[in-house]
């Protein structure tokens, strides 16, 4: 293993900046994985706005990344879940690099037959989509609204549902363009938000009950519509703001259906509990990627050297599943 890497860096202009830097050394508990693929998230174009200097951001200089693919090249002491040469998919921040410093307990094994570029693409949603349905109380056999379903969350969790024995599953669009792409990966029902009203659409298709369980990605009045399309006792889990974080609630629908309402959101700094929700996540959802039920839809395929465009289509919003960087 060489000392020094290239990984690429926010917070000197608009775009990710190349860079050499010391391969990170394990400490207790801690893996060094060789990357293969790294995958882009939101939260990334994000980032990278709020610390552009060039456009009245912070200037703070980061390592940027989240979601990696590879094989393990260094352990810790203490590390006893992750052997040297095994092949891992996980998360952690600073993960645009060539060799990735990561908690032995953000990883999990990739399932033979799945390569690296379709396995970096999984740990966000994975842990995400699986702990948002853990938060609701899923039981098989409920019925699930999931908005915001053809985002490359969204297609993750329809196929989780999917697998876990969801019925039926009512997903949401803004374009009638993604039907076919919904009901491949496992919508029984599609309501297009821009040709149909939400929650009068999902009562049709539930006998005017709702769903037992409605996942939110997109936030906004979506997640409002949500609140009535939910059955008496059910439940709503808002996982993103494709939209925005503010919403104006009807709070009878909310109080008149016993609605409880969770939200998911995950971060680095309480490293037991986000490994504990990536092994429930993994014991639940590996054999299903295995046998293909679960799989990430990819956009496109770039690398180090494009990122530049990698970070553009991500800004675009027009990306159809998740943006991977190969890793040199």
């Amino acid at each position: 293993m060489t000392a020094t890497m290239t990984a690429l860096f926010g917070g000197t202009g608009p775009d990710w900046t190349p860079r050499q830097v010391p391969v990170p050394k394990p400490g207790p508990g801690q893996i060094v994985v060789r990357a293969h693929a790294v995958a882009l998230n939101n939260a990334d174009a994000a980032m990278l706005a709020a610390a552009d200097p060039t456009a009245g951001g912070s200037g703070k200089e980061y390592q940027a990344g989240y979601e990696f693919a590879g094989e393990i090249a260094v352990v810790g002491d203490g590390v006893d879940t992750a052997t040297v040469g095994q092949r891992v998919m996980g998360t952690t921040p600073a993960g645009f690099a060539q060799y990735v410093l990561a908690d032995q307990r953000h990883v999990l094994p990739i399932p033979d037959g799945v390569d690296f570029t379709e396995a970096c693409a999984l740990p966000t949603g994975l842990l995400t989509e699986h702990r948002a349905l853990t938060t609701g109380g899923y039981q098989p056999g409920q019925s699930l609204l999931i908005t915001g379903a053809a985002s490359s969350m969204g297609l993750i969790g329809v196929q989780i549902a999917r697998a876990l024995g969801a019925g039926p599953i009512v997903a949401t669009t803004r374009s009638a363009g993604k039907h076919d792409l919904l009901k491949q990966a496992g919508a029984d029902i599609i309501v297009v938000t821009s040709e149909q009203d939400l929650t009068q659409a999902v009562l049709d298709a539930t006998a005017g009950e709702g769903v037992d369980l409605a996942l939110d990605h997109v936030g906004g009045q979506t997640f409002a519509a949500c609140l009535p399309a939910t059955k008496v006792d059910g439940t709503v889990v808002n996982i993103g703001r494709l939209d925005t974080a503010a919403a104006t609630i009807d709070l009878d629908a909310l109080s008149y259906r016993h609605l409880r309402v969770h939200g998911v959101s995950f971060g680095f700094t309480r490293a037991a509990e986000l490994g504990a929700v990536i092994a429930a996540a993994g014991q639940d959802l590996l054999p299903a990627v295995a046998d293909g039920r679960v799989r990430p839809l990819i956009d496109s395929i770039l690398s180090f050297n494009t990122a530049d465009q990698a970070v553009t289509r991500l800004r675009s919003h027009r990306a159809l599943g998740k943006i991977v960087l190969t890793v040199p």
